[in-house]
């Protein structure tokens, strides 16, 4: 049995889901296409290749096995992209929720379905019908469940809204121990520099205290406002909109003090160093080109308990 358990974003990893890249298949029709910079990738004919991806994720992979963290990796569905595991299932204190998301994503948990069978039935929440919700609006934090969210209109509105407020709203009554706040995100289907496709696009905690923040992916300034007083300012690393393109918030903790982040990110890099960070950088470029990072292609399923 997995007994799961994460009660934050940076406690020591002990055992994760690792998305794959292997079966991805070829470049996707444009119209199969749900997020804007994949769609920019693939106009341009710069679409990630499968062999690439397949590398930089075993350069991931081979950093967690370095921390002695237990990796479980995805049974391959061909032509699928399995990449992604960060939204397909989360864990939030010990309980596993199997979320529903995108229809063109639906079969994706087959492929984790035998790591989902070795936790307790009891600990396995399924949400309701009228419930979309995705891992990677979805953060655990302490006495708080941080979550980006969209109000009815966008929801309706965009292909990227994917947490709608019945989300929201079923983590309140889950869990109704945290204090679960909702972020409302910017969001485009068309235009990838404006778009904050899930909450780990533009905020992430990190260490015991701090946070990397994108003021403009959220759509009300309050919503900033509360996390800027919550961490405290001088606890904020500030990133652009282009450093928001590119992911500078979609980095991975494997503890307090390790920090994995992709290795052309030098201005973080230089920063999360002078803090006093161990960063652990590995090639992810091409993985990114699918507007996700290495948060989003992580699934948590044990962190120490504080």
């Amino acid at each position: 049995m997995i007994d799961v358990y994460v009660g934050d974003e940076t406690s020591p990893l002990r055992a994760v889901i690792l998305g794959t890249a292997v079966g991805v298949g070829d470049v996707p029709k444009m119209e199969d296409a749900y997020d804007p910079k994949s769609k920019e990738h693939i106009a341009a004919g710069t679409y990630p290749k499968e062999e690439a991806m397949k590398a930089e994720m075993e350069a991931f992979a081979k950093i967690l096995e370095k921390y002695n963290v237990k990796v479980y990796r995805p049974e391959i569905i061909e032509d699928y992209n399995q990449i992604f595991s960060r939204d397909i299932g989360f864990v939030i204190g010990n309980k596993f929720v199997k979320p529903r998301i995108l229809k063109d994503r639906k079969e994706e948990i087959q492929g984790i379905q035998y790591v989902i069978d070795q936790i307790a039935e009891e600990n396995i929440l399924n949400v309701p019908v009228d419930v979309r919700i995705e891992g990677g609006d979805v953060m655990p934090w302490k006495d708080h469940i941080f979550v980006g969210y969209s109000e009815k209109e966008d929801f309706d509105k965009y292909i990227v809204a994917r947490t709608n407020r019945e989300g929201l709203e079923f983590l309140r009554r889950e869990f109704p121990d945290k204090k679960v706040k909702g972020f409302q995100l910017n969001k485009s289907d068309d235009i990838a520099k404006d778009n904050a496709l899930h909450l780990d696009c533009c905020f992430q905690p990190i260490g015991e205290n701090q946070a990397i923040i994108y003021k403009e992916g959220f759509k009300r300034l309050e919503d900033y406002e509360y996390l800027k007083n919550y961490f405290g300012e001088e606890n904020l690393i500030h990133i652009t909109r282009d450093e928001m393109y590119n992911m500078f918030s979609n980095v991975f903790s494997i503890s307090p003090k390790v920090v994995v982040v992709e290795e052309k990110f030098e201005r973080l890099t230089k920063i999360l160093e002078e803090k006093g960070f161990t960063v652990e950088r590995v090639p992810y470029a091409e993985i990114s080109k699918m507007e996700g990072l290495l948060r989003c292609s992580t699934l948590p399923l044990i962190r120490d308990k504080n």
